[in-house]
C-alpha cells in the first residue's frame, strides 16, 4: 500500500507536474494534487502527494521536509485521514432554536 503525504508551505504558483517532479526523485509518484480554492482558482499553499510505498514515503519526507522551494520552506509529512465534517449551510443548520423568522 502507497504512503499519502501533506505538503505545506508549497508557493502560490506551484503545479501538480511540479509536485511530481520534486517527489519523482524518491520513488514512484502514484498521485499529486495542488489544493486550490474552490472560487478563484488559485492555490491554498498546499497539496498531497501518494507515494508508491511507505519507505518511499520516508524517504521523501526525510529529504524533503524543510527544503526550500522558490524561496517558501516546505513542510513535509504523513496525510491524516480526512476528519468527517459536521453542520454547514442549508436550512434548518442554524442554532435559532424554535423562534420563527418572521
Amino acid at each position: 500500500m502507497g504512503s499519502k503525504l501533506y505538503v505545506g508551505g508549497l508557493p502560490y504558483a506551484a503545479t501538480e507536474s511540479q509536485l511530481t517532479t520534486l517527489f519523482a526523485a524518491h520513488g514512484t509518484v502514484e498521485s499529486a494534487r495542488v489544493i486550490t480554492d474552490k472560487f478563484t482558482g488559485q492555490s491554498r499553499g498546499f497539496g498531497f502527494v501518494e507515494m508508491g510505498s511507505q519507505e518511499e514515503g520516508q524517504a521523501a519526507i526525510s529529504a524533503l521536509n524543510g527544503t526550500q522551494m522558490d524561496g517558501r520552506a516546505l513542510t513535509v509529512n504523513e496525510a491524516k485521514p480526512q476528519e468527517p465534517r459536521t453542520g454547514g449551510g442549508g436550512r434548518g443548520g442554524n442554532d435559532f432554536g424554535s423562534r420563527s423568522r418572521f
